[in-house]
């Protein structure tokens, strides 16, 4: 699969399905069982989604796609590539989009890739000119985003899906991070901390990440890697580990495909909603996550083994929530956190005796 190339599906290769979801890299991760669902349902499907660069790294090697169409960012301003996409598009004469992104963008690239019917939903989860570009509409009636961007299939006659992620393995990377633990020493057992997340309104203190990096060294013998994936969280990071005394350390450089072979490596992830937390927990990796103006019970690390924290929320469109006060998140105290960490390290710990 190469996104750079068009492709042309197989005469015999039906029905033709255009996933929309361009980003970002959390919002690309809760779509993942979408595909899932669809290549399960209809095995001879021709299977593609549309995607930004940089979350499209995370879809390049998975084993339910067919087609990966790079969509550059700011598309609809730039004549060249609204020609590019529309032939590499119309090439393949897709049945079914399924925008499970909701915005204009996403809905007009179905439009110009000429999908017989299209998908989206009929609730604030469709936005702008997306439910007015559709052919179908859903009401979606589940709480969580895994679960209600599952039922955006219905439409096809797909219901009563196990949600599964299948999130590709990265050799390369894994090996990579297993040659760098063993130079630095890091144990086989460790957390994660992800301190950054894109909206202020979602961070949490470094100085309580720092706490309970210093409590999880003392009570469970278990360090904590910082990591980060920019200049200013490389700076949030250290902040974290000058408050741990020591327990914490700040990761090295990671691309995408490495925080993905480290997060399956480690006991813990530790983080704010964001990307890298909801990519922890699609590979299987117990997670604590915190949260503030968006409610846990539907942006939460999707599974039974993750645990979210949250101690008041904020009944608003995301563009109030996004500029929320601090107090939302510094409502969330230590102990509590510390508390959810050891539910998830005493449950590893008695599943490793067992």
């Amino acid at each position: 699969m190469d996104g750079s190339q068009p492709q042309s599906p197989p005469p015999d290769r039906s029905p033709r399905i255009l996933i929309l979801r361009l980003s970002s890299l959390g919002d690309v991760v809760l779509t993942l069982p979408v595909l899932c669902a669809l290549r399960k349902a209809f095995p001879r499907a021709w299977l593609a989604w549309a995607c930004e660069p940089a979350p499209a790294r995370l879809l390049r090697l998975h084993p339910d796609l067919d087609q990966l169409i790079i969509v550059p960012k700011r598309w609809l301003l730039r004549p060249f590539a609204i020609a590019k996409l529309c032939g590499q598009l119309r090439r393949v004469r897709f049945q079914w989009a399924i925008d499970v992104q909701g915005l204009t963008k996403s809905a007009l690239l179905g439009r110009l890739a000429g999908a017989c019917r299209q998908v989206t939903f009929a609730t604030r989860d469709a936005r702008e000119l997306s439910p007015l570009l559709a052919t179908d509409l859903v009401y979606p009636r589940a709480s969580h985003i895994v679960e209600r961007n599952l039922q955006l299939l219905q439409v096809l006659g797909v219901s009563e899906v196990a949600p599964e992620f299948r999130v590709p393995a990265f050799p390369q990377s894994a090996e990579r991070i297993r040659a760098w633990r063993g130079q630095a020493g890091w144990p086989e057992r460790f957390a994660i901390i992800n301190p950054g997340a894109a909206w202020s309104s979602k961070r949490w203190p470094p100085e309580r990440f720092g706490a309970v990096a210093r409590y999880l060294a003392a009570k469970w013998a278990v360090p904590s890697l910082v990591v980060w994936g920019s200049p200013s969280e490389h700076a949030l990071a250290e902040e974290v580990v000058a408050h741990s005394a020591g327990a914490a350390a700040v990761a090295p450089p990671t691309s995408l495909e490495d925080l993905v072979e480290l997060a399956r490596q480690a006991a813990l992830f530790l983080s704010a909603d964001t990307g890298p937390l909801h990519l922890a927990a699609a590979v299987g990796t117990p997670c604590v996550g915190l949260y503030g103006p968006w409610p846990a019970e539907r942006c939460g690390p999707y599974g039974a083994q993750h645990l979210s924290v949250q101690k008041m929320r904020l009944d608003a469109p995301s563009h109030v929530r996004r500029k929320a006060s601090p107090q939302f998140m510094l409502a969330i105290d230590v102990p509590t956190v510390c508390a959810a960490c050891d539910q998830i390290l005493s449950r590893k710990s008695q599943s490793a005796a067992a």
